[in-house]
């Protein structure tokens, strides 16, 4: 992005003045009359105007897809659930801190062990249901049974009590918890009428867009609700388009027929951008790229062939290769520099085929290791899957890659054969990360990491206070899933999606791609 590109963007999103852009461009060389008629244009690009159909083209869709936020696990999900419900809190794109969503404010005991979140007034669901405690009470206790196979589950091992209390929900904590507002910002728990237990797949939320259309694995459509409680959606409707094929998902942007897609591939990212009337938008997050084995599953329930397999995966190769340069290396736990109290003295793992051949020779296995992989698994995933298989050959270890459809990856593969390529879009705190994928009791612990002595860890550091003591908790839980677990994280990825220029007010969103899935709420067309 040049210098007067950044200015541009920085006065559509209201965060220069008149007077300081056009000193800033006088300095870059414009005159002053050019200086002053790009701001009024640029100015008046950032107003945001009403109408038209926002059409959005998703890789990351299911015929086996729900409309039922507990269910929630594919790409979809995200933009969808942003268009057609809200969350008690949203999260900041510029700092990560919780921001007030359903819930207008919230506070908490001085030993943090319990909270009250007010609810606001005057907000309806879609079927004319005035919003209430009861009903943000009701979803939070849904998806804290474990009947409803919840991907938010995990979340919940801590909470001793949900109750409605006039206008709060108040939450009891067995043990304190100070990033307890940050867990309502996870996608799956969209507030819904009674807490959704009558009808959890029904769409009916308090969000911008009305559910109109659904055809999972296919598309998806929603109207304007006219008595939404803010005025950030300014398009008329909304069209959701499942296009996992990545070849024809860019077509489709080129061609007009969709306004907005994720999942650009790497590789031809730069291409792309060069292309009339498209814009290719990246950030770095929180969200990475991997491989996961069970490690309770023969063969890998053996840590020495799980050491083999990580020493033997050229990271730096792969971030290069596959990613180019959108993204950064990894090492075998999924926490990066975007998480506040990074565990910055653990020595990054590098690429060693001969200390990856002692392992491996130790671990007494032979024979090839069947790897799955998918273009579903994350852009570029079949590349980074041969990519592998080539490093790892040098280290006399022999995978077998097996190619999986697209559809029905993350039902039929992911979580359930014990060696195959992933991706996780992050979490906001190391704790949720960690709740969400590693601790024992997790839905989603997709690497089998089954270690009481780890869950005592993140329980630990969930209730320590003191800052210091917490990063060297967090540190104790990384070394522990990079040395023993198995997950095998070559590397972080950047968010990249291309949009089309008539696109206006995205913003660079870190927690997830499509402007942390709000593109419906705050772009509109120029």
């Amino acid at each position: 992005m040049s210098e007067l590109d950044y200015l541009r963007q920085q006065v559509m999103r209201h965060r220069l003045s008149r007077r300081d852009f056009l000193g800033r461009a006088s300095a870059l060389g414009l005159s002053v009359a050019a200086a002053t008629t790009l701001y009024g244009k640029t100015l008046q690009a950032a107003t945001p105007k009403q109408g038209g159909t926002l059409r959005i083209g998703v890789n990351g869709g299911e015929s086996s897809d729900s409309m039922d936020p507990a269910t929630y696990g594919t790409q979809v999900h995200l933009p969808l659930s942003r268009a057609w419900a809200d969350q008690l809190v949203e999260i900041s794109p510029t700092d990560g801190s919780p921001v007030p969503g359903l819930a207008e404010s919230w506070e908490s005991s001085d030993d943090v062990k319990t909270w009250r979140f007010k609810i606001r007034k005057g907000v309806t669901f879609h079927n004319g249901k005035e919003l209430d405690a009861n009903d943000a009470a009701e979803t939070l206790k849904r998806h804290s049974d474990p009947a409803a196979t919840s991907g938010a589950l995990g979340l919940f091992k801590d909470f001793a009590g949900i109750a409605a209390d006039g206008d709060n929900v108040v939450i009891t904590l067995s043990e304190p918890n100070a990033d307890l507002p940050l867990f309502f910002t996870d996608y799956h728990l969209q507030i819904q009428p009674g807490g959704g237990r009558d009808a959890p797949d029904a769409g009916i939320g308090t969000g911008p867009y009305v559910l109109k259309t659904a055809e999972h694995g296919v598309r998806y459509e929603l109207t304007k609700n006219p008595n939404y409680w803010r005025d950030d959606s300014h398009f008329d409707a909304v069209e959701i388009l499942i296009l996992n094929d990545e070849t024809a998902r860019m077509a489709a942007l080129q061609s007009g027929q969709v306004d907005l897609v994720n999942r650009v591939p790497p590789r031809t990212a730069g291409l792309l951008g060069q292309a009339p009337g498209i814009v290719i938008e990246n950030i770095g997050g929180r969200g990475h790229y991997v491989f996961i084995a069970h490690c309770n599953t023969a063969p890998f329930d053996n840590n020495d062939l799980r050491m083999a397999l990580k020493l033997a995966i050229d990271r730096e190769a792969m971030v290069k290769t596959v990613l180019q340069g959108y993204g950064t290396v990894g090492n075998d736990f999924p926490i990066n520099k975007a998480y506040d109290l990074f565990p910055d003295s653990i020595p990054q793992r590098t690429y060693d085929p001969d200390k990856a051949a002692f392992h491996y020779k130790k671990s007494g296995h032979s024979g090839s290791i069947v790897l799955r992989t998918s273009d579903a698994a994350f852009p570029g995933a079949i590349d980074a899957t041969v990519l592998y298989q080539q490093q790892a050959a040098k280290a006399g270890i022999t995978l077998e890659v097996v190619q999986e459809p697209s559809d029905g990856y993350w039902n039929n593969v992911w979580n359930v054969q014990p060696f195959s390529a992933s991706y996780w879009g992050g979490r906001p705190t190391q704790d949720q990360m960690y709740s969400t994928a590693y601790v024992s009791t997790a839905d989603w612990n997709d690497t089998r990491f089954l270690r009481p002595d780890f869950d005592a860890i993140i329980k630990q550091a969930r209730g320590e206070l003191d800052r210091a003591k917490r990063k060297e908790l967090y540190t104790q839980a990384a070394l522990m899933v990079r040395d023993e677990g198995g997950l095998i994280l070559p590397m972080f990825n950047d968010w990249v999606d291309g949009r089309s220029d008539k696109l206006m007010g995205y913003v660079k969103d870190p927690s997830f791609e499509m402007s942390g899935g709000y593109a419906s709420r705050r772009c509109w067309f120029a």
